[in-house]
Protein backbone atom coordinates (compact mmCIF):
# COMPACT_ATOMS: atom_id res chain seq x y z
CA UNK A 1 0.00 0.00 0.00
CA UNK A 2 2.63 2.65 0.90
CA UNK A 3 4.33 1.73 -2.86
CA UNK A 4 1.35 2.25 -4.71
CA UNK A 5 0.84 6.21 -2.61
CA UNK A 6 4.71 7.09 -3.72
CA UNK A 7 3.32 6.53 -6.60
CA UNK A 8 0.44 8.94 -6.60
CA UNK A 9 2.18 11.34 -4.70
CA UNK A 10 5.24 11.34 -7.53
CA UNK A 11 2.92 11.35 -10.81
CA UNK A 12 0.38 13.69 -9.49
CA UNK A 13 -0.01 17.32 -9.52
CA UNK A 14 -1.24 20.03 -7.39
CA UNK A 15 -3.74 19.51 -5.00
CA UNK A 16 -6.98 22.52 -5.63
CA UNK A 17 -6.38 24.24 -2.31
CA UNK A 18 -2.49 24.49 -3.51
CA UNK A 19 -3.84 25.91 -6.98
CA UNK A 20 -6.38 28.05 -5.33
CA UNK A 21 -3.66 29.54 -2.93
CA UNK A 22 -0.78 30.30 -6.30
CA UNK A 23 -4.32 32.01 -8.02
CA UNK A 24 -5.33 34.07 -5.19
CA UNK A 25 -1.67 35.30 -4.84
CA UNK A 26 -0.98 36.30 -8.36
CA UNK A 27 -4.06 37.82 -8.69
CA UNK A 28 -3.31 40.27 -5.21
CA UNK A 29 0.17 41.03 -6.86
CA UNK A 30 -1.71 41.71 -10.40
CA UNK A 31 -4.05 44.48 -8.48
CA UNK A 32 -1.04 46.15 -6.22
CA UNK A 33 0.86 46.37 -9.22
CA UNK A 34 -1.66 47.85 -11.60
CA UNK A 35 -2.68 50.63 -8.39
CA UNK A 36 0.93 51.14 -7.88
CA UNK A 37 1.43 51.80 -11.85
CA UNK A 38 -2.16 54.14 -11.97
CA UNK A 39 -2.72 54.23 -15.78
CA UNK A 40 -4.71 57.02 -15.58
CA UNK A 41 -1.91 59.42 -14.50
CA UNK A 42 0.70 57.60 -16.79
CA UNK A 43 -1.47 59.03 -19.61
CA UNK A 44 -2.09 62.66 -18.42
CA UNK A 45 1.42 62.54 -18.12
CA UNK A 46 2.02 61.70 -21.35
CA UNK A 47 -0.54 63.90 -22.92
CA UNK A 48 1.57 66.93 -21.09
CA UNK A 49 4.66 65.55 -22.82
CA UNK A 50 2.81 65.74 -26.01
CA UNK A 51 1.71 69.35 -25.09
CA UNK A 52 5.26 70.36 -24.10
CA UNK A 53 7.00 69.42 -27.44
CA UNK A 54 4.13 71.34 -29.76
CA UNK A 55 4.63 74.13 -27.51
CA UNK A 56 8.57 74.11 -28.05
CA UNK A 57 7.56 72.99 -31.78
CA UNK A 58 5.50 76.16 -32.30
CA UNK A 59 7.96 78.04 -30.57
CA UNK A 60 10.89 77.13 -32.73
CA UNK A 61 8.39 77.32 -36.20
CA UNK A 62 8.43 81.23 -35.26
CA UNK A 63 11.75 81.72 -34.24
CA UNK A 64 13.14 80.54 -37.46
CA UNK A 65 10.41 82.50 -39.34
CA UNK A 66 11.53 85.78 -37.71
CA UNK A 67 15.25 84.71 -38.36
CA UNK A 68 13.72 84.59 -41.96
CA UNK A 69 12.24 86.86 -42.37
CA UNK A 70 14.76 89.91 -40.89
CA UNK A 71 12.67 90.08 -37.66
CA UNK A 72 9.41 90.42 -38.61
CA UNK A 73 7.29 88.41 -36.62
CA UNK A 74 4.17 85.66 -38.27
CA UNK A 75 1.37 88.24 -39.09
CA UNK A 76 -0.88 89.03 -36.13
CA UNK A 77 1.72 87.59 -33.45
CA UNK A 78 1.68 91.05 -31.20
CA UNK A 79 1.10 91.67 -27.46
CA UNK A 80 -2.68 90.78 -27.11
CA UNK A 81 -2.35 86.89 -26.53
CA UNK A 82 -4.26 84.79 -29.20
CA UNK A 83 -5.68 81.10 -29.45
CA UNK A 84 -3.78 79.54 -32.82
CA UNK A 85 -6.18 78.07 -34.96
CA UNK A 86 -8.64 78.49 -38.47
CA UNK A 87 -11.72 79.33 -36.36
CA UNK A 88 -13.26 82.69 -37.17
CA UNK A 89 -15.40 82.45 -33.72
CA UNK A 90 -15.75 80.33 -30.12
CA UNK A 91 -11.38 80.76 -29.49
CA UNK A 92 -11.58 82.44 -26.19
CA UNK A 93 -8.71 81.27 -23.93
CA UNK A 94 -9.41 82.59 -20.60
CA UNK A 95 -8.40 79.38 -18.44
CA UNK A 96 -5.53 77.85 -17.02
CA UNK A 97 -2.27 79.50 -17.97
CA UNK A 98 -3.96 81.15 -20.99
CA UNK A 99 -6.03 84.87 -20.97
CA UNK A 100 -6.38 85.27 -25.05
CA UNK A 101 -9.83 87.33 -24.91
CA UNK A 102 -10.43 87.82 -28.72
CA UNK A 103 -12.97 85.59 -30.56
CA UNK A 104 -11.00 84.63 -33.61
CA UNK A 105 -8.58 82.49 -33.55
CA UNK A 106 -4.73 83.48 -35.06
CA UNK A 107 -4.11 81.25 -38.24
CA UNK A 108 -0.16 81.23 -38.58
CA UNK A 109 -0.26 77.97 -40.77
CA UNK A 110 0.46 79.77 -43.87
CA UNK A 111 2.92 81.76 -42.69
CA UNK A 112 5.07 78.53 -40.79
CA UNK A 113 4.33 76.44 -43.83
CA UNK A 114 7.73 76.19 -44.91
CA UNK A 115 8.55 75.33 -40.69
CA UNK A 116 5.38 72.91 -39.64
CA UNK A 117 3.55 70.33 -42.06
CA UNK A 118 0.75 71.57 -40.19
CA UNK A 119 0.11 73.67 -36.47
CA UNK A 120 -0.11 71.00 -33.70
CA UNK A 121 -2.99 70.88 -31.53
CA UNK A 122 -3.87 69.69 -27.72
CA UNK A 123 -4.23 65.99 -27.61
CA UNK A 124 -7.35 66.00 -25.52
CA UNK A 125 -9.07 68.82 -26.82
CA UNK A 126 -7.86 70.80 -29.36
CA UNK A 127 -8.71 70.88 -33.30
CA UNK A 128 -7.07 72.41 -35.94
CA UNK A 129 -9.69 74.81 -35.58
CA UNK A 130 -9.28 75.42 -32.19
CA UNK A 131 -5.54 74.14 -31.06
CA UNK A 132 -5.67 75.07 -27.42
CA UNK A 133 -2.36 76.78 -27.43
CA UNK A 134 -1.98 80.21 -27.30
CA UNK A 135 1.00 82.94 -29.05
CA UNK A 136 1.95 86.67 -28.05
CA UNK A 137 4.93 89.15 -27.98
CA UNK A 138 5.89 91.32 -25.60
CA UNK A 139 7.39 94.60 -26.20
CA UNK A 140 11.13 93.33 -26.13
CA UNK A 141 10.42 90.75 -28.81
CA UNK A 142 9.61 87.72 -26.44
CA UNK A 143 7.86 85.21 -27.92
CA UNK A 144 5.79 83.11 -25.84
CA UNK A 145 3.44 80.44 -26.03
CA UNK A 146 1.15 78.48 -23.57
CA UNK A 147 -0.59 75.38 -23.58
CA UNK A 148 -4.10 76.13 -21.61
CA UNK A 149 -5.67 73.22 -21.20
CA UNK A 150 -3.05 71.01 -18.99
CA UNK A 151 -3.75 68.09 -16.43
CA UNK A 152 -3.10 68.23 -13.00
CA UNK A 153 -0.23 70.61 -11.67
CA UNK A 154 1.45 71.13 -14.86
CA UNK A 155 1.76 74.49 -16.11
CA UNK A 156 3.60 74.35 -20.17
CA UNK A 157 4.62 77.79 -21.06
CA UNK A 158 7.81 78.65 -23.48
CA UNK A 159 9.17 82.14 -24.32
CA UNK A 160 12.32 82.93 -25.84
Amino acid sequence: MRNKKEKLRLNGGFTLVELLLVIGIIATLAVVTFVALDPAQRFADARDARRTSDVETILSAVHQYVIDNKGDFPSGVDETEKQLGTASSGCEATYGECSANTSYCLDISGDLAKYLKTIPYDPQTGSAASTQYTIVSDSNGIVTVKACDTEGETVISVSR
